[in-house]
């Protein structure tokens, strides 16, 4: 992480307000944005105080407690600009959030991140990202609870291949339970691979984003990538690799069990799932639940929970997951 060097950005606090002194017009036009984008942004979110470019500097007046919180928000986005990440309106307003919730460095959540080959590196997007890749890290087993659109799946697959690339691990497997065939894929056509595909595009749709078909295909040919339904996993120890189990509240508590007792030597598990989304048989417990219940406190054991501030899809979405949550808070089915 690059600070804003002394001499590059100066703060003071001249009765008028605080006075922000960029390095260059370069770094002002990528901090403002095209068309004064990014400056919009702050001054919806900060209409209470004034903000005005001249040349390279920015003056902000106004309240003195609001005045100061603009120049944080300045100076991370300052930081991030810098660092050669590019700003967009996204950005700037998780940037605007995390200072108001008074997070110790958005600029260093947002600049952390997953190196996955090819020069792609993928990065969090809010406090809740970042603490679930520090609890990748960090941990031989992790869970990740939380509802659509939180990163769940794309992260855990991103740290899987970079466990691979780095040579922390020898494979990937992934699993998902197929609920709506019943774990019985017989009568689908194909293969195993084609009868389980359906089920695991998700986990596809990431792989191939982060290694490209071909090398996708190649890895799967030579077994570097294993893919399996759920209820093939039996009697199975699976050493040397990250494996994935994603859609997990749709397992039972016996598949759950069964599942993680697989952890074999030199091997990380990752487990996502949203148990506002779970379609099992009505009366039939989730083996994510009963796995929140009965492994909290295990050294080594990680429990991860989004909730709709990670989510990063179309912000409707944060608005449709807390609206479903208030309703079956109030009785809704």
């Amino acid at each position: 992480m690059v600070s804003p060097r002394k001499e590059d950005s100066l703060l003071d606090t001249p009765a008028s307000g605080v006075r922000l002194r960029v390095p260059s017009n370069h770094l002002m036009l990528e901090l403002v944005g095209e068309h004064d984008a990014h400056l919009r942004v702050l001054e919806a979110a900060y209409a209470d105080v004034r903000i005005v470019v001249r040349g390279n500097e920015i003056l902000i007046s106004g309240d003195p407690a609001r005045a100061a919180e603009v120049r944080t928000v300045a100076e991370e986005l300052l930081i991030l600009v810098q660092e050669g990440e590019g700003l967009d309106a996204d950005r700037v307003g998780r940037v605007i959030q995390m200072v108001r919730e008074e997070v110790p460095s958005p600029s260093g959540v947002l600049t952390d991140g997953v190196p996955v080959g090819r020069g792609k590196v993928v990065r969090p997007k809010t406090v809740g990202q970042h603490g679930y890749i520090d609890a990748i890290r960090d941990n031989t087993l992790v869970f990740s609870v939380g509802p659509a659109g939180t990163g769940k799946t794309y992260l855990a697959m991103a740290a899987a291949v970079e466990s691979l690339s780095s040579g922390a691990v020898r494979r990937i497997i992934l699993t998902r339970p197929a609920v709506e065939a019943g774990e019985s894929l017989g009568f689908l056509p194909g293969d195993l691979t084609a009868k389980i595909d359906p089920y695991l595009r998700p986990l596809y749709d990431a792989l191939y984003e982060m290694l490209g078909p071909e090398e996708t295909a190649r890895s799967m040919e030579r077994g570097t990538i294993e893919i399996a339904p759920l209820a093939y996993m039996r009697g199975r120890t699976l050493n040397d690799a990250c494996v994935i189990l994603d859609e997990a509240q749709n397992t039972s508590p016996p598949q759950m069990k069964m599942f993680l007792t697989r952890l074999g030597f030199n091997s990380k598990m990752i487990i996502t799932g949203d148990i506002t989304q779970v379609d099992l048989p009505i009366g039939k417990g989730s083996g994510l639940q009963v796995a929140r219940e009965v492994l909290q406190g295990i050294p080594g054991v990680a429990f991860v929970e989004l909730t709709s501030r990670d989510v990063v899809r179309h912000r409707i979405v944060a608005a449709i997951v807390d609206a479903y949550q208030r309703f079956e808070e109030n009785g809704g089915s």
